[in-house]
């Protein structure tokens, strides 16, 4: 897609077992590494630098004095959405990564707030296997995930994980990560289980999957988006491998697509405005263009301890 790119190693956390290890995050990224990228990248012919949460380009930008554009889910949490209590250091942490002069944030739902529709892969409805469940839980060990999935026989489980030969398992299979396998099994399932990051999530909203998930034990972000989906009412959270949950899960329906805009062509299109509009009248404009069919419930959480979420 690019023709002229250059590769940094930037920032990222370490996770073991679906849970966060916050000393071993800290000791992976304490090294000058990262200082030496941000003061190496040049900039001198850049007029403005688009980020999306990523800390090299934004830090440089800020230094340097240059525009930046900040466009990414981690955006939309300057704004009042639902969150988990506490996490004072991942909030701080969030609000320091990358830094940036406008943010376009982005959400499953507006929440009242000036923020922008998800950005997503648009995907054929096509005809959906009611046995067929998708699974992808990356940062949990295989292991766990096919003993978790064996007792339900009446299903079948398609995995996708980090091996590189594919093998079943009674009703399970398991397959080698690839986009495009994975799409095609997206489409077709009628369920998807999963850990509750942003993109993924999106798209089972987008095409009406049923959703069971389990956030990242300490991981703000996952956390939260826990919460927002349950204030909608679009998923099932555990927080272990709960096969109760699993049970009761397969019993239900799917819900309704929600018919997403081509937000992408909006942002693209307002980038080059002069002068462009407040991101207020662009977030109104996109959310106005479609039916969104669910209703948040503003008071689901407030009184509610993390303990009690799951």
């Amino acid at each position: 897609l690019f023709e002229h790119y250059e590769y940094r190693k930037g920032l990222t956390m370490e996770i073991k077992r679906g849970k966060v290890h916050p000393l071993r995050t800290l000791v992976k990224n304490a090294n000058i590494q990262f200082v030496k990228d941000v003061v190496s990248l040049d900039l001198t012919n850049i007029d403005l630098v688009i980020t999306d949460f990523e800390p090299v380009t934004a830090w440089a930008a800020k230094l340097r004095g240059k525009s930046c554009i900040a466009i990414s889910h981690q955006s939309a949490f300057e704004h009042d959405i639902p969150r988990v209590k506490g996490f004072v250091f991942s909030k701080l942490v969030m609000k320091l990564f990358a830094p940036a002069k406008i943010s376009l944030g982005v959400h499953w739902h507006h929440f009242n707030q000036p923020i922008l529709p998800p950005i997503i892969e648009q995907h054929e409805n096509k005809e959906v296997d009611s046995n067929l469940i998708l699974v992808y839980m990356g940062f949990e060990k295989l292991e766990d995930v096919i003993n978790f999935l064996l007792p339900f026989t009446h299903s079948r489980f398609m995995v996708f994980a980090r091996v590189e030969r594919g093998f079943s398992q009674g009703n399970i299979r398991v397959n080698p990560i690839s986009h495009d396998e994975f799409h095609k099994n997206l489409e077709r399932c009628s369920g998807v289980i999963c850990n509750t990051g942003f993109e993924l999530s999106s798209e089972c909203l987008q095409l009406g999957k049923k959703l069971l998930t389990k956030p990242i034990d300490g991981q703000y972000e996952q956390l939260c988006n826990a919460i927002a989906l349950q204030s909608l009412g679009r998923a099932t959270v555990m927080e272990t491998l709960e096969q109760d949950k699993l049970a009761a899960w397969l019993k239900l329906g799917g819900h309704k697509p929600i018919d997403y805009p081509d937000v992408a062509q909006a942002v693209a299109e307002w980038l080059v405005e002069t002068p462009r509009r407040p991101v207020s009248s662009l977030a109104e404009s996109l959310w106005s263009s479609f039916e969104n069919p669910y209703v948040y419930d503003e008071g689901f959480g407030d009184t509610i301890n993390r303990e009690l979420m799951f």
